[in-house]
């Protein structure tokens, strides 16, 4: 079994976010697939196997369990099927656990198109200033909370409780805010799937990109991920989609023995 990993929303490796790529001729039990994640040990681990000529099935592993959407992953995946397998197609389309979604060249990115997060304004709590270490100004909760910080320099200082970020709503705990360089900077936190920090995150942006288009008044934003690694990502709202790019580098390509079965 060929496994390529790739540094996906970064131009260069040693940044973006690290996903490793299994492209199988069948599946692997659910067991096996879980098990190459947690050897693995990046934040997501993504297997996927040809159904069409352009169409493949794809799934996405953390180290503890299966997940129903990840943008980087994605990326890295269609980087991997654009320019090693089916060269010649302008796109590759996976079908998945969030539906159908959509990774083509545009330029010198892999653009994605994944379905916009509807969100709703949720209470700041004491439990959330706990969390962080200071309090968010707003939230909005989706599949992913969102809490928004006063500044960038507070998104980039910030030092969570991850124990206690793990015990607030959402399965990810994200913060947000307006940026200078770029229209906005995140960062990550999804201790509930054995993910301390996550690098890069494109299925995060289906929710944060549609918070600061709103808040903007601007549909196409730049958005900066502030995490050690960093990456960007160029998102763009377009009703209940968000189409996400980014650049990816390639680390490696290695053989996983054949006794893993």
């Amino acid at each position: 079994m060929k496994q390529f990993i790739v540094d996906a929303f970064s131009d260069h490796v040693f940044a973006g976010n690290q996903a490793a790529v299994c492209i199988l001729d069948e599946w692997q039990t659910d067991e096996m697939m879980l098990n190459i994640a947690k050897e693995n040990n990046f934040s997501e681990t993504a297997f996927a196997v040809k159904e069409d000529k352009d169409t493949y099935r794809l799934r996405w592993f953390t180290p503890d369990t299966e997940i129903n959407l990840c943008g980087h992953a994605t990326l890295a995946t269609g980087y991997v099927i654009l320019e090693h397998y089916d060269i010649n197609i302008p796109s590759v389309t996976f079908k998945t656990l969030s539906g159908d979604l959509i990774v083509k060249h545009k330029g010198d990115l892999f653009e994605m198109d994944f379905p916009a997060y509807k969100f709703d304004h949720v209470e700041v709590t004491d439990e959330m200033e706990e969390a962080l270490g200071v309090r968010p100004i707003d939230a909005v909760l989706s599949r992913d909370l969102l809490m928004i910080l006063d500044s960038e320099e507070a998104v980039k200082n910030l030092k969570p409780d991850l124990s206690k970020a793990g015990q607030l709503e959402g399965l990810i705990q994200a913060v947000t805010a307006k940026g200078s360089d770029y229209d906005c900077v995140s960062r990550v936190f999804a201790p509930q799937v054995g993910i301390n920090e996550d690098p890069v995150t494109g299925s995060t942006h289906c929710l944060i990109a549609p918070y600061w288009a709103e808040k903007l008044g601007k549909n196409k934003l730049t958005a900066f991920q502030a995490s050690k690694r960093t990456g960007i990502l160029y998102c763009e709202v377009m009703g209940d989609r968000v189409k996400i790019s980014g650049k990816a580098a390639l680390y490696s390509i290695s053989e996983i023995l054949p006794q893993v079965k």
